[in-house]
């Protein structure tokens, strides 16, 4: 009798971790689908980086505005702007830009526009805790990476569930470095300038140019 109340409860247990994952997993669809919706978005956002054992703490801040395959990213001191075609990475206190054709350089790999679309594939999925953060309810999801090789160990996702937009992204590696990004302000379909994704080299006349395509 033992084992069957047993096996039961087991068989309980895997049921609803099976519909915790998809609960997961389609409130994450909804945040997808939600940022593919907008014409632009911005958003400006604070970063940190924590390791107790290397005594390492960094904060720092920054702010991207993203439409379709363009961005523009300023973050730790360098303007990332991408047209769609080509990177380019300016770097004011060096007075250096970098180009590459997009597909040709490693560190673009990671796009801005992936923060909000990085979960749809590669992990298992979990429904974790509720909080409630300056009046938002904020619902995490818990992704635990599918390949042995991620060098992340899980990584929570936090979401707003009146807006189905992301608030904040906890990712816990191996080594034991947990790195944070929370959304400060999250704006949609703002007024852009027609050339705010178009690179003007006339603008930087003493900058040495560095092209790596």
């Amino acid at each position: 009798m033992k084992k069957i109340i047993g096996l039961l409860l087991l068989i309980y247990s895997f049921s609803v971790q099976a519909q915790d994952a998809v609960k997961a997993k389609a409130l994450l669809d909804k945040v997808s689908a939600n940022a593919k919706s907008y014409k632009n978005i911005q958003i400006d956002f604070k970063y940190s980086l924590q390791n107790l054992k290397e005594n390492v703490n960094q904060e720092n801040k920054g702010n991207v505005t993203l439409s379709g395959n363009q961005y523009l990213l300023n973050f730790m001191g360098v303007n990332k702007l991408c047209d769609g075609k080509k990177i380019y990475s300016i770097v004011a206190e060096d007075e250096e830009i970098t180009i590459s054709n997009i597909g040709g350089s490693e560190d673009d790999n990671d796009t801005p526009a992936k923060m909000l679309t990085f979960f749809n594939k590669g992990f298992k999925y979990a429904w974790d805790i509720t909080q409630t953060v300056k009046g938002k309810k904020i619902q995490y999801v818990k992704l635990t990476p599918i390949s042995s090789k991620d060098e992340r160990k899980q990584i929570l996702v936090g979401i707003d569930t009146k807006t189905n937009q992301i608030y904040n992204t906890i990712s816990v590696a191996k080594n034991g470095t947990k790195i944070t990004l929370t959304v400060n302000s999250f704006k949609t379909n703002q007024a852009l300038p027609k050339n705010q994704f178009t690179f003007v080299q006339s603008k930087y006349p003493k900058y040495y140019i560095n092209k790596l395509d």
